[in-house]
């Protein structure tokens, strides 16, 4: 990197580190930096792997200025940026489009979760926005579990409830909550009705005999059987007298239509596997998805849903079966599917519980899980994934979540309550150093008074031993060079020890030192932080003994994260540290 791109990256640096500080409230971490640095500059890319050791500094020394003092150097670098924080735009909260043909207080919508498992973070936009929806029109919220398949999509006694948490969690409750297996003879009803109405008939075609003849158009021998033959074979099937593949209730739609997978279309079929709930084990007779949640649509009053792009044939099969009955079908809308990035593990329920099964992953709150229960755990609030997941829109396309978008929407939320610790991490790559404080220019002071919050004087401040202290490697000074240890004061290493310079302030708005954050090496905590990369272990100050477990905390330089437990049982967990750390953190976000 030659010295004028070193220039320029050191000056967008500054002016990106200034506005997230005044934005946010806290002190800048090059992490947060990064994204909207090589965002705004496409030629930095090329030298991404120097740039973090040239904005490093830069962002430290933006750390040791307080507020006034930034507004002025933001002011002196980019206006523009610093007119953008003045500006009192008032945002538009209705990021989702109206719903077409909606009336106050007669929306109804319906989530349908299959409860083969706890939710993943896709999973989160349908309660999200039909929780925002409920909101705007007054309407009703129901969560109706689609679990009429217990044999490829098997229900998960467990899921039921967690799934609601989930739901709780984002900040919904709904009005109604339905669990399809408790319904067939309702469908049961239903059907019979059909056959009644000329729209159904038995069918014991074999499934590729049945294809061939669809695809050709044509239609299979059972389909003019009279409806007193259909009656009795519709009830043997409801009685247990078939087995699965023998026979099948079919809905009668054209043979000939131009789309074959609309053609005569399954309505019910056999399984033997016996539901895993008590109360619906001795069904076998189950109706198809399309058919159970048309059916369901229309007697719990829906009136608009949302479902996926890729299943349009839904409303399209529906359709035949409202005609039938002569109801009105309700108002559909269509979306892409989400993707969410950073994590590396695929965003399916079936591929989770695979990694969780053999070991890999801990549980469904594995911070390395892709999973809401995560999210909780994690410390990031359900409102912030509801905020990040309507900002998405309603587009037919597929979408992309970015977890900085959610990340950022929760740093808004907990950024003024969270209060500041520090954390040394002891990593493979960068391993704490520990040494002692002693008397220099001035006596050493025996311990550091940093704020719990920068913007909160009535919460006093935390005291932090100095006797011999450790600060991440990266952090130590060159020999003769000194260094601000935050809420304590300026030292320069010498040898094996830090020696005290004083505790003016000036030298680091001069920038003549960096700030960094230590923690003592004797009194401090042994912490595990679990991050969505591994686990990180580390020194705490000894402070965050007295915070309670649940609590969200920033570690200054780290980044906020949820206090666990200190139960050093906590953490023994297969593949976890042992149980000898004193302290188990979950970490958010920067």
């Amino acid at each position: 990197m030659d010295d004028e791109l070193r220039e320029r990256v050191e000056a967008a640096g500054e002016a990106a580190a200034l506005f997230n500080a005044l934005k946010h409230g806290n002190d800048p971490d090059v992490g947060a930096i990064m994204g909207p640095l090589m965002g705004e500059n496409p030629d930095f890319r090329p030298h991404g792997d120097e740039i973090p050791g040239v904005v490093a500094p830069v962002v430290n020394r933006v750390a040791g200025m307080d507020e006034a003092e930034r507004r002025e150097r933001l002011g002196e670098l980019a206006p523009d940026k610093l007119a953008e924080l003045d500006a009192d735009e008032e945002e538009d909260e209705r990021v989702l489009p109206d719903l077409p043909n909606a009336e106050e207080g007669e929306v109804v919508m319906r989530a349908a979760p299959n409860p083969n498992g706890p939710w993943h973070v896709g999973h989160a936009r349908m309660p999200a926005v039909i929780g925002t929806y409920k909101e705007r029109y007054d309407g009703e919220f129901i969560c109706r579990f689609d679990d009429t398949d217990p044999e490829t999509k098997r229900p998960d006694l467990d899921a039921y409830d967690a799934i609601l948490e989930d739901i709780e969690y984002l900040g919904f409750e709904p009005d109604r909550v339905l669990r399809a297996s408790d319904r067939l003879e309702t469908y049961y009803d239903h059907a019979r009705d059909l056959i009644d109405a000329g729209g159904a008939y038995t069918c014991s075609c074999s499934g590729d005999g049945f294809s061939e003849l669809k695809n050709a158009g044509e239609a299979c021998p059972h389909r003019e059987k009279d409806a007193e033959t259909v009656h009795e074979e519709f009830s043997a099937m409801v009685n247990g007298e078939f087995s699965a593949g023998e026979m099948v209730l079919r809905v009668r739609t054209d043979i000939e239509h131009k789309n074959p997978a609309l053609r005569d279309w399954v309505a019910f079929r056999m399984i033997d596997t016996p539901h895993p709930r008590e109360a619906a084990a001795d069904y076998r007779c189950w109706p198809m998805l399309d058919f159970q949640s048309g059916v369901d649509d229309h007697l719990t009053g829906v009136t608009h849903i949302i479902r996926g792009i890729d299943l349009q044939d839904s409303a399209k099969r529906q359709r035949f079966v409202y005609d039938y009955f002569d109801w009105e079908y309700p108002e559909v809308l269509h979306w892409g599917h989400v993707q969410v990035d950073e994590y590396d593990v695929k965003l399916s329920t079936s591929t989770i519980k695979e990694l969780i099964e053999t070991g890999e992953l801990t549980g469904w709150d594995d911070p390395r899980a892709p999973t809401i229960r995560s999210m909780r755990r994690r410390g990031i609030r359900g409102q912030a994934l509801v905020d990040s997941m309507t900002e998405l829109g309603m587009s037919t396309s597929d979408v992309d979540l970015a977890m900085s978008s959610v990340y950022a929407n929760n740093r808004d939320l907990v950024d003024d309550e969270a209060n500041r610790y520090f954390l040394v991490r002891d990593r493979d790559d960068a391993p704490a150093v520990e040494l002692p404080v002693v008397d220099g220019d001035a006596p050493a002071p025996a311990a550091g008074h940093p704020p719990l919050h920068p913007d909160h004087d009535d919460r006093g401040d935390r005291e932090v031993p100095a006797g011999r202290i450790a600060i991440e490697s990266p952090d130590l000074p060159s020999e003769g060079e000194r260094v601000w240890l935050k809420g304590y004061g300026c030292v320069r290493h010498e040898g094996d020890e830090l020696v005290f310079v004083d505790a003016d302030i000036d030298v680091v708005r001069e920038g003549d030192v960096d700030v960094v954050h230590w923690a003592p090496a004797e009194e401090g905590l042994d912490t595990l932080l679990r991050t969505v990369s591994g686990d990180v272990r580390g020194i705490a100050e000894p402070a965050l003994a007295e915070v309670d477990p649940d609590t969200v905390v920033q570690f200054v330089r780290v980044g906020f994260a949820r206090i666990d437990g200190f139960d050093p049982e906590a953490t023994d967990e297969p593949d976890g540290p042992g149980g000898s750390e004193d302290l188990l953190a979950y970490y958010a976000h920067p």
